[in-house]
């Protein structure tokens, strides 16, 4: 697998366009929650499609099971990540793409893609960190995660 992350940022009425923030992190909860869809373990892999942010910047883990400080209150609504846009740009690839909104100020540094709305909880599939995207009332941030499977070995 290979992963990317862009995002660009609606911050005080204007779109900036951050570009690829990570590239990495299928962390080892995230393959376990594949392999348990592949066996039908009533788990759906259409449900990674939530997207986390917070302000944790400890370095990404295969290990990690959670965002380092997700970020709750401030969004809005509180508690509640946002729901990712599904496509598929090409054969081999899942895309997402979700717009967290922000009702109070962060430091947003990292992301990760979740099976689950609600903070604090659900199966991570990736996590990415990276340099703060400071955040106000009233802005919002659109991640784009993509996902590729190449085939070869």
């Amino acid at each position: 697998f290979t992963s990317e992350l862009r995002a660009r940022a609606f911050l005080a009425g204007e779109w900036i366009d951050y570009g690829i923030l990570a590239r990495r992190m299928v962390t080892n909860n995230g393959v376990a929650y594949l392999v348990d869809a592949w066996d039908n373990r009533s788990v759906n892999l259409e449900d990674m499609n939530y997207h986390g942010c917070g302000t944790g910047t400890a370095a990404e883990a295969q290990t990690d099971a959670a965002l380092g400080t997700e970020c709750t209150t401030v969004l809005n609504p509180d508690n509640t990540r946002a729901t990712g846009t599904r496509s598929q740009p090409t054969a081999n690839q899942y895309r997402s793409v979700g717009t967290p909104a922000f009702d109070g100020a962060a430091a947003v540094t990292e992301h990760g893609l979740f099976n689950q709305a609600a903070t604090g909880g659900g199966v991570l599939w990736d996590r990415s960190v990276f340099a703060a995207i400071n955040v106000a009332a009233g802005d919002s941030i659109q991640f784009t995660y993509t996902l590729t499977v190449n085939a070869g070995g």
